[in-house]
């Protein structure tokens, strides 16, 4: 009798028969076609630490994403929310394979084997105290209505910032930013939809979405400070300074609370954030132990 091939055999095959580690060896790399040289004058560890921040920011939020697969309040939604957190894994992806080139590894890497990606290692194997997203993505995503709020807050915020990002001096973080407009403003109108649907929907909706928007805003106050490593990228045409977003961010989501028929609150005063520092809520531990756990108790799997 022939030999019936199974998808197993189909995926072993697929890279020579040569088993592969299970959380990324033999995947393209993802920087492959994109001048990856450091622009003249630029600090390799600044330009490493600004993509950290970025690429954070996405993995973190697309974490709190997945939490919703199964859980969503229409079928269509489970794949919409699904997307959504695709999108940001791949940006993800590539601005940590960015910091990964520019020698932004520390500790991840003593943790990981060498032939873990650069990307896999930052996003497996580095500690709480080493990520440096804001919190509004950490956050508990509690109910659907708040999940919404948050990825519009989140997503006009990172679109902002994207849509600069696209003349930047560094060729990486321009094509990031590229290929992730499209992506970005697509998460921000579906969020905004939703706030929408639930804010003028029944009593019920209307008093969810107004308690999202209350737990959400406070942690808008990290959004529009930029650290001293962004500020010195400014200066060279890599970064963007995140304040003069401020205005344009706010605008955005004033308008579609008012039409939602929610109270916008008081915006907080700006402040650094405290999650660019390393310093997280008490939230950020276990769901990066939900992430990171197959990896670190078989950092050398193979399939």
């Amino acid at each position: 009798m022939a030999h019936e091939e199974t998808v197993y055999d189909a995926l072993d095959h697929a890279h020579g028969g040569e088993g592969q580690w299970a959380f990324g060896t033999g995947f393209d790399d993802p920087l492959a076609g994109v001048d990856t040289t450091i622009p003249d004058g630029v600090d390799a560890a600044d330009l490493g630490a600004y993509c950290l921040m970025l690429g954070d920011d996405a993995l973190v939020l697309c974490q709190r994403l997945t939490e919703w697969a199964t859980r969503a309040p229409e079928l269509e939604e489970e794949v919409a929310i699904a997307n959504c957190g695709l999108d940001l894994l791949g940006q993800a992806r590539l601005l940590l394979a960015r910091a990964g080139s520019c020698g932004v590894l520390g500790r991840s890497r003593q943790h990981a084997t060498d032939s873990i990606p650069d990307e896999d290692a930052l996003a497996y194997f580095r500690d709480p105290d080493e990520f440096v997203n804001h919190q509004l993505v950490e956050a508990d995503g509690g109910d659907f209505a708040q999940t919404m709020v948050r990825l519009l807050v989140a997503s006009t915020a990172r679109l902002a910032l994207f849509v600069r990002l696209r003349e930047s001096r560094d060729p990486v973080v321009s094509a990031i930013a590229a290929k992730g407009v499209p992506e970005l403003t697509y998460h921000r109108d579906h969020a905004a939809r939703w706030v929408l649907r639930l804010g003028d929907g029944t009593a019920e909706s209307h008093r969810r979405a107004q308690a999202a928007v209350d737990a959400v805003w406070p942690l808008t106050a990290d959004l529009f400070t930029a650290t001293d490593v962004e500020r010195r990228l400014v200066e060279q045409g890599v970064a963007v300074d995140p304040a003069p977003t401020r205005d344009e961010v706010r605008d955005v989501l004033t308008m579609v609370l008012e039409r939602a028929t929610l109270t916008v609150p008081a915006w907080p005063a700006d402040r650094p954030s405290p999650g660019r520092a390393g310093e997280h809520t008490d939230e950020l531990a276990p769901l990066l132990a939900t992430l990171q756990g197959l990896a670190r108790e078989h950092p050398a799997a193979t399939w």
